[in-house]
């Protein structure tokens, strides 16, 4: 049985809640991701990914100074490390989200993306490929 350890990305972009959204872009930049985690005090409180910056800051007009709080989705999905991988499959479809943070003992301790998924159940499809090359992201 596989578990969500096996498959998670460590470690893993992270931002307080009042950073500015400038901080978690040159942070996704300089980590080559497309998500931060936001934490308060260590404690995972969202996630806040290159499309949540797009859409729900320069697309409203906001600057890149504003607090990632203004554009953070609602409550977090995440799971813990010794989850099935069946629960992260359903949690993405149920959500309809890419990445969930996973959680150990209310610490980060990873992310786990379709990607992830995709290089593992489906090693030859156009995902998996994506995924798998990091360097070119």
């Amino acid at each position: 049985m596989q578990t969500v350890a096996d498959l998670m990305t460590r470690p893993t972009a992270t931002c307080p809640a009042d950073a500015e959204i400038r901080a978690a872009a040159a942070l996704m930049r300089d980590c080559d991701t497309g998500v931060v985690v936001v934490v308060d005090h260590g404690t995972v409180c969202s996630i806040v990914s290159d499309r949540n910056i797009v859409v729900r800051a320069l697309a409203e007009g906001k600057g890149p100074e504003t607090p990632l709080v203004e554009v953070l989705s609602g409550q977090v999905v995440a799971v813990a490390p010794d989850d099935r991988i069946e629960k992260v499959v359903d949690l993405m479809r149920e959500h309809a989200v890419r990445r969930i943070p996973v959680v150990d003992g209310g610490r980060l301790a990873g992310v786990i993306s379709i990607g992830d998924l995709a290089m593992e159940r489906d090693p030859d499809s156009v995902l998996a490929d994506i995924s798998a090359v990091r360097e070119n992201s």
